[in-house]
């Protein structure tokens, strides 16, 4: 069954359990605690064989058997940490060994406040190189603890800061992770870093470079030492581990600086070389655990590699660049979107011409005067919207035009709301009909409620997200004008309100097609085939008009989702302003009345005029010579 899970023992020699999910139909592993060094076998002069376990083991014993590993360590090599080098390197890179080492990183971090000189930290890299292994990425992701590549790299980092660099230049150099240290005087003229590291097995090598300007170093008392670290494989590991959809497309850097240097400038070069995806500059926020963009700014950007100015403080450490996932481009998707969009303004630019036209015909009542008052707005805000939203589409080139796109961002998500919006007002006002007499509150009062609701809570929504996600430039994707999702889930500004007005609407709909049905009853059959085509053009003329056709945005969220829905979605929403035009105006039965008296009134003035023009010139014969 779905969400049914089991759990299995580790295969012989190793200790721990593999725990199991179900989804379609199919296990799936889901956690991994199989190890194979504990606190007896790691050193070299012992030791142990693993006896079987029967039974669960608890995962806390991992603290337990790290922090006594870590004892043992200061007491067995204190000098240079070297004794559990050889059996963490023979060992295997299954997730219960990548968690046991990873908690002894962070215990010697912890433990070893000071006197961090070459030899430690020479061994401490040797270990953590171990894990960071490019063949290690995949295993990461079975670690029950989430936080363990955070809790990686903070140890590192922590470990690094109490490093005392003695000579001009510090270089211990890894496969998976090299620190840099030097020595700041006062006759320095500028300092710079540079790594050069592979990914993996097969890829070529990738640059990333720390700068120091002269104009930050001369803040520095001297001397000062500056480190500086890079990991090839960690953005890979982060993003594995706590299973975050961004792409780390470049080197992760650490700086470690005196206070008094604020400023770094970061050279990163793309992993996969694309001008068409964009990047972004950003710092890993060290308590919240994600990548954050406010800890830097992009300064020059081309297809091989970013320029980043960087801010380095206590919360922000690391740095790297980000990349924008992969988007589902398909050419019939744009075909759609832009031929429904000048269909669908078009379209609306007619409905709310016939709607000027007929007006003094079609309000009469207050009931609809009100109704029309729905579907002029809705019109309205959709047309914005459309209008917005290829302002948008402009605005989202190679280089996103910031300032623009948070601005055409804010009118698109605006308008799209009002439209949701207004069809919210027009479900509540049917609602309103179906369940109150109309004639209980004034006029005024209506229309004062229909615009606040039309009006009012898409601009508080679309406000407070605007002020809450802008100053961390967490507001705006980096691939195009819309609402963020990866960083700061702006997205669900809209999302929420959206569906939750279409689960509204769908209740509306029964309502309508309840009350339909109870006027139906006892009356003949030919009657009952009227009130089925009735109830019919109800859904028909409800859905395009209250929304209900966005629900298929569900569909397109999903990761993997199929293109047949992306275009279903494109199509029931570009066309909209086409479905407005059709169902609310054009199958109007009193619209076309209205239209028909008005055609036949020009009509009528038309032949009164050509009727005087006549009889004037009878009148008026022209005389011949005489």
């Amino acid at each position: 069954m779905d969400n049914a899970h089991c759990s299995q023992s580790c295969p012989l020699g190793t200790e721990g359990n593999m725990e199991y999910a179900c989804r379609t139909k199919k296990w799936h592993k889901i956690t991994d605690t199989c190890r194979t060094l504990n606190a007896f076998n790691i050193f070299e002069e012992e030791s142990y064989s693993v006896q079987p376990f029967g039974g669960d083991v608890n995962v806390n014993e991992y603290a337990r058997k790290s922090e006594t590993i870590a004892d043992k360590l200061m007491q067995k090599c204190p000098m240079d940490l070297s004794c559990v080098i050889k059996n963490i390197q023979q060992s295997p890179r299954i997730p219960g060994n990548i968690a046991v080492i990873v908690q002894l990183l962070h215990n010697i971090s912890t433990v070893l406040m000071t006197n961090v000189d070459e030899a430690k930290m020479q061994s401490y890299s040797t270990i953590a190189n171990h894990v960071l292994n490019s063949q290690s990425i995949s295993n990461w992701t079975f670690i029950p603890d989430r936080n363990s590549s955070c809790v990686l790299l903070h140890s590192v980092n922590s470990f690094a800061r109490k490093l005392f660099v003695n000579k001009h230049l510090l270089d211990i150099s890894d496969t998976f992770i090299h620190t840099m240290g030097t020595i700041i005087t006062g006759d320095n003229t500028g300092k710079n870093f540079t790594f050069s590291m592979r990914v993996n097995d097969i890829s070529n090598e990738v640059i990333g470079s720390v700068l120091l300007s002269n104009d930050e170093l001369w803040k520095v008392p001297s001397p000062s030492q500056v480190i500086s670290i890079a990991f090839p494989t960690l953005g890979a590991i982060l993003e594995a581990s706590l299973l975050e959809n961004v792409a780390v497309n470049g080197l992760v850097l650490s700086v470690i600086l005196p206070k008094e240097l604020k400023r770094v400038s970061l050279i990163f070069e793309k992993i996969i070389k694309s001008e068409e995806r964009k990047t972004r500059c950003v710092g890993w926020h060290s308590l919240e655990s994600r990548w954050e963009q406010q800890a830097c700014k992009m300064i020059q950007e081309n297809s091989q590699q970013a320029v980043c100015q960087c801010w380095p403080n206590k919360l922000f450490t690391s740095f790297s660049i980000l990349m924008a996932p992969h988007t589902l481009e398909n050419p019939i998707l744009m075909y759609i979107t832009y031929i429904g969009l000048g269909i669908s303004i078009c379209s609306l630019i007619i409905c709310l011409s016939i709607e000027a036209l007929v007006w003094g015909q079609v309000t009469k009542t207050e009931i609809s005067y009100l109704r029309h008052l729905c579907i002029a707005n809705i019109a309205v805000t959709l047309l914005l919207a459309d209008v917005w939203f290829i302002v948008a589409s402009f605005l989202s080139g190679p280089v996103l035009h910031h300032n623009g796109c948070v601005a055409a961002t804010f009118f698109v998500h605006f308008f799209y709301l009002s439209v949701f919006f207004w069809m919210l007002a027009k479900a509540l006002l049917i609602l309103y009909g179906i369940l109150i007499v109309f004639h209980t509150l004034p006029k005024s009062v209506l229309v004062a409620s229909l615009f606040s609701v039309g009006y009012g809570c898409p601009l508080v929504i679309a406000v407070i997200t605007v002020a809450v996600t802008e100053p961390g430039n967490g507001y705006i994707r980096i691939e195009a004008c819309w609402l963020n999702w990866d960083m700061t889930k702006a997205l669900l500004a809209f999302v929420v309100p959206a569906l939750a007005i279409v689960v509204v609407n769908l209740i509306t709909v029964t309502l309508v097609i309840i009350k339909t049905q109870r006027a139906a009853i006892g009356i003949s059959m030919f009657q009952e085939v009227r009130a089925i085509v009735r109830i019919s053009k109800n859904i028909a003329i409800l859905t395009p008009m209250l929304g209900l056709t966005w629900g298929f945005g569900i569909a397109t969220i999903l990761d993997g989702s199929s293109l047949v829905f992306h275009i279903i979605f494109s199509l029931l929403n570009a066309f909209q302003g086409f479905f407005i035009l059709v169902f609310g105006t054009i199958l109007d039965p009193k619209i076309r009345e209205a239209l028909k008296g008005r055609v036949a009134s020009v009509r009528w003035i038309s032949r009164i005029s050509e009727q005087d023009l006549a009889s004037e010139f009878s009148c008026h014969p022209t005389k011949g010579p005489s």
